[in-house]
């Protein structure tokens, strides 16, 4: 008799139905498990034959076989002892056969409990779209499962209370609908940063419009601290795209399973010595890396020019394309990486250069080796080039309190408000994100505009990525002030944000 229990598979961060045929035949004794599992998939014979025992079930003396259809996708993860379970106990005659609506998934211990597992919340987004109506989970990734909409989620602590529920001796309790409650963990203020007012502007200015930015200034002049500050001032998620992240983070492993819908905008800040892989996504399991684990969020690279040259030069094609292609050897992984860049770095490698105690000590050619680590092309793609100067004595010893992150926030969403209403029916959502035939739409200038762009054109050499750039920068700007139009004013401002002289000179 063979028995077929549905199941669910990632490949990358997408969900897929898999299907486990159990089939029990005469013969000596043996537990087969075929269609391209991993070594844990094949380990899982051990796991479901010690926790069927230790849950009182009868296991089998019989040559079991498990194939894992579609037999030609490789089968990763844990994710597959409790299909296999269950179709192997239903095919000896100790469980009925399940449901052909639902489907199972979760890792087992060899006592019978049901473990959680990575990855649910795409799972659980794909079984709608292969007909399942029923879903069985472990008890820690029900919440995470009923994020995906019309499905009714069973949480499974363990092996007995799962028996027990499909023999109908004590049903389950569907898992209620998560819903997010109010986070009341504050986030670093911009209230805490003494004097900085232009790079407070720029830092709006980015909110406001999803813009890259770099910060250059000396040590301890606030650099990092700005930039962990810019999450208090980001719009909030809307539910599409806190569900989109949260599939990724799912994936990845790190969805805290009492708050699996992350309700706030990623802030990824790894170290300079990650590699492209992992800031890419890739390797052997063929996982997302920071780009993709800040989609909709904030990338920000400390130390820039510390960071290798081929891991900065992996970020160009999704700076400008909002998703990485990852082509490997075990298989192609497509990833969204629609992220906001901000960067910080040094003047120069002492790091003083412009201070005003004069103390730098670099010469012209080490500064030159020092700014030549990050491209012309990276450069190209970052919006707003911030001189962030060393704090004054009479800012750090001020008294009256500076502007909070959430008077700051109101006039960023003012704007999104505006920019949403401008993108209705598109899949842009802000004017970083504009496609050229948009910026010639959206973005026209007067006749003082055209002589300021063309002047500063050809006194700067700007591409036409950076023409593009500066006209998307001046629409934001604009739209912080609710002008409908783009002044020469606000074209001048988003100009300035481009000079490069402060790299060198």
């Amino acid at each position: 008799m063979v028995v077929c229990v549905r199941s669910l598979g990632l490949s990358g961060i997408s969900g897929y139905a898999v299907s486990a045929e159990c089939f029990l035949s005469g013969g000596l004794p043996a537990f087969d498990i075929v269609g391209l599992p991993d070594t844990a998939v094949r380990e899982a014979r051990e796991r479901v034959r010690a926790a069927a025992k230790n849950c009182g079930a009868k296991f089998p003396v019989s040559r079991i076989t498990v194939n894992l259809a579609p037999a030609g996708e490789k089968k990763m993860g844990t994710v597959y002892d409790l299909p296999i379970l269950v179709g192997v106990l239903a095919a000896a005659g100790e469980l009925p056969p399940p449901p052909p609506d639902a489907a199972f998934l979760g890792e087992l211990s060899l006592t019978g409990a049901v473990r959680a597992v990575p990855g649910v919340l795409p799972m659980a987004l794909s079984a709608q779209a292969a007909g399942i109506h029923t879903l069985f989970v472990p008890a820690e990734n029900a919440a995470e499962a009923t994020l995906a909409q019309g499905l009714t989620v069973y949480g499974v602590p363990d092996v007995e209370a799962l028996a027990a529920h499909l023999s109908g001796r004590a049903p389950l309790s569907p898992a209620p609908a998560w819903t997010p409650e109010p986070d009341h963990e504050p986030l670093p203020d911009l209230s805490d940063v003494m004097g900085q007012e232009n790079v407070k502007r720029a830092l709006e200015i980015a909110a406001a419009g999803g813009h890259n930015l770099l910060l250059i200034g000396s040590p301890g002049a606030g650099k990092s601290m700005l930039a962990k500050r810019l999450p208090s001032i980001l719009p909030d998620m809307t539910y599409p795209e806190a569900l989109e992240s949260s599939g990724i983070w799912s994936v990845a492993g790190l969805t805290d399973p009492r708050r699996p819908l992350l309700t706030r905008r990623p802030f990824r800040a790894p170290h300079h010595t990650a590699s492209a892989a992992a800031l890419t996504g890739g390797g052997a399991l063929l996982r997302p890396g920071e780009m993709s684990l800040a989609h909709n969020g904030v990338l920000f690279l400390d130390e820039l020019p510390e960071f290798r040259r081929d891991v900065l030069e992996a970020m160009r094609q999704p700076l400008e394309e909002g998703d990485v292609t990852v082509a490997r050897a075990a298989g192609t992984l497509h990833l969204p990486a629609r992220f906001q860049l901000v960067a910080a770095m040094n003047p120069c490698r002492c790091g003083w250069r412009g201070h005003p105690s004069g103390r730098c000590t670099c010469s012209a050619r080490e500064v030159e080796r020092y700014v030549e680590k990050i491209s012309g092309p990276l450069l190209d793609r970052i919006d707003l080039h911030v001189n962030v100067p060393s704090v004054e004595y009479e800012a750090i010893r001020r008294r009256s309190p500076a502007e909070s992150s959430a008077a700051v926030k109101a006039r960023v969403e003012a704007a999104r408000a505006i920019q949403k209403k401008r993108f209705a029916g598109t899949a842009v959502t802000c004017n970083a994100a504009m496609t050229p035939e948009m910026v010639g739409r959206f973005c026209p200038l007067d006749e003082a505009g055209e002589a300021l762009m063309k002047s500063a054109f050809t006194r700067m050499g700007l591409t036409a990525r950076s023409h593009d750039r500066i006209l998307r920068l001046a629409r934001t700007i604009a739209d912080l002030e609710g002008a409908a139009d783009i002044g020469p004013a606000h074209l001048a401002e988003a100009i300035q944000y481009r000079n490069t002289d402060i790299l060198r000179g």
